[in-house]
Order: structure tokens, then sequence, then C-alpha cells
């Protein structure tokens, strides 16, 4: 595939799977476009914004990956996965908003070229059309949909408020990337496999596949963030610090008592979730001290074991190309970082 497929996630899957792939996710990049239509025009504007600046549409994809666990021909399993993709891309509009991202995707963010008011508001407008699609689909698609967007806010409060006096920083931070990013994916897998027509066993180890496998994929993230150059990840490293958000290495370098901890803590401040962001001089300096911390391989050995049980979720399920295609994706997270 060109911007979009299998190949851009690292998946192995056979020419066929890889097919089927690429006609779902052309499928759905259509309704997209269809979808965020509006008879206000500044409306479809900015709501095409970032359904015209592309992405890996992965979402999606482990919409289709799932699917195939039953009929991947089914007619609600396109329309799934578009309302997965405007429920994701919903969160975005938001997350420039709270973090005044100037750029999103190569391109200046949507608060950055109007105002913040059309930004949460575009937002909004997409989480509307999302619920519209899975309306469609029955009550039980629409009620895991409301309980999932319930889940992505409960997350970002979490990670907004910080952890309450005397929780454990380290099980609180797990529990606002398992609702903030792992639950939309959980539910890519449960969605997935529900409108194929799969049984509920099938449709919970997807599920729970996709939590798991969103934790590892965020846990990756984390990694990347501190150890890649941006040559190599086309990312900025640094960019949860500058932004006043602590990942799993911040979070376990700052246990310790060792120099490179105390340096840390110099730098971030004694509660990094209090922090609003950290200065640039700062930045490169806490990345260097990352770099040559312990706490990078105690991270990794975390993201290591969410994959493993990720792709654990997937034994009881019968041998196919889609299925070798998620343990790929869960070997995949963990293959970036090395």
């Amino acid at each position: 595939m060109s911007a979009i497929g299998l190949d851009v996630m690292g998946i192995r899957a056979d020419p066929d799977l890889e097919k089927a792939v690429r006609v779902g996710l052309a499928a759905v990049e259509d309704q997209l476009r269809v979808s965020v239509r509006s008879e206000f025009s500044f409306v479809t504007e900015a709501s095409r914004h970032l359904v015209d600046a592309g992405g890996k549409r992965f979402r999606p994809m482990v919409v289709l990956l799932a699917a195939q666990f039953a009929d991947p021909d089914a007619v609600g399993v396109v329309p799934a996965a578009v309302a997965i993709e405007l429920t994701h891309l919903s969160t975005l509009y938001h997350d420039d908003v709270m973090d005044e991202a100037p750029l999103r995707r190569g391109a200046a963010s949507a608060n950055a070229r109007w105002t913040n008011t059309v930004a949460i508001l575009t937002g909004d407008f997409l989480f509307a059309r999302a619920s519209e699609i899975t309306a469609d689909l029955g009550p039980e698609a629409t009620r895991i949909l409301a309980r999932t967007i319930a889940a992505l806010c409960e997350g970002q409060i979490r990670e907004t408020v910080g952890p309450a006096p005397g929780q454990d920083p380290i099980e609180h931070y797990l529990r606002v990337i398992t609702d903030k990013t792992a639950s939309l994916i959980a539910t890519s897998g449960r969605l997935g496999a529900m409108l194929a027509g799969a049984d509920p066993v099938t449709s919970d180890i997807l599920a729970a596949f996709g939590e798991r496998f969103g934790v590892a994929f965020q846990l990756s993230d984390d990694l990347i963030d501190v150890a890649s150059p941006t040559e190599a990840s086309g990312k900025t490293p640094g960019t949860d610090l500058r932004e006043g958000i602590p990942t799993l290495p911040v979070l376990y370098a700052l246990e310790g008592d060792d120099a490179g901890a105390r340096r840390l803590r110099d730098l971030l401040g004694e509660n990094p979730w209090a922090q609003e962001g950290v200065a640039e001089p700062a930045v490169a300096e806490a990345l260097e001290v990352l770099r040559e911390h312990p706490a990078m391989g105690r991270a990794r050995a975390e993201l290591i074991r969410w994959s493993s049980e990720a792709r654990a979720c997937l034994a009881p399920l019968p041998d196919s190309s889609a299925k070798v295609a998620l343990e790929s994706l869960a070997d995949f997270v963990v293959d970036r970082t090395g």
C-alpha cells in the first residue's frame, strides 16, 4: 500500500489478506469523506482538515483484521471502522487544543489554522457523526462506542489531574493509557469481530488483544520519544517532556535515588504531573540522562510484557492469516524500539 497499509505497521500478511485490507481501507476512506460533509461548508472544511492530512488508519485496520475471524464482507464492518476513525480524529482535535499544538501530521493544526473554539466544536461534530453511524449498527454497537468515548475522556482527565495522594504513579499512568489509548483499540477489535458475526468469545478475545496491544503501543511510543533521533522516528524527541506529560521511563527513573534520578528531579521537579512543560535546555539534558538510565531497560521490559500478553490472548483463535497478522503487530511494537 502507499500511504496506508499492513506494511506500514510491519504486519506480515499473505497476498489475499493484503488485498482484502486494501479494499476495506479504500472503502473506509471514501466513507470518511462522506461522513464529515455538512450543509455548512465551513464545517465540512474544518472536519476534512485531519481526514485529508492522512494517517495510517491503524484503528480501522484492526477492525478489518478482526472481521476476518467471521464474515469480513458483512455490511456493518466498514461503517464500524469509519466510526472508530472518526472517534480517533475527534480526540486529535481536542488534544491539539489542550496541548496548544501548532502542527498535526505536518500541517497546521485546526486550532492554529482557525481557533480553539472551532477545533473543539469540530471534534464534537466528529463524535456526533461517529455516534450516528453506530446508531445504524444497532444499540449494542452504540453502547460500546459510547462507553469507549467515556473511557477516552476519563483517561484524559486522569492525566490532567494526576495521581491521587498516596496513589502509585506507575499504576496511575497505566490506567491513563489504558483508558486514553488502549480502550479505542480494544473497541476496534470488538466491533470488527461482532459486526462480522463472530461469536461473543471471539469478540472478547479480540477486545482483550486490542487493549493489551494498545498499552504496548503507547509504551513503545514512550520509549521512542526518548531514544530515537528525529531522522529515525520522524518525531521530535522529548515531546512529552515539553508538554509536561510524564511517561513510563520518566516515572521509573524518578523512583530511584541515583545521580541520574536526582538530576531529573532537579530538571523536572519532584512532581512531574504538576509541570505544565519543560524548557528546551532542560529537555535536552533530561533526554541525555534518560537515555543512559536503567529506567529505559525497565520500561522496555514492561513493553515486552504487554506485547506478550497481547500475543497470548490470540492463542485460542484458529490459525489463519489474520491471526498471523495480529501476532506480527504485537511483535512490531517491540521491534520498533530495538
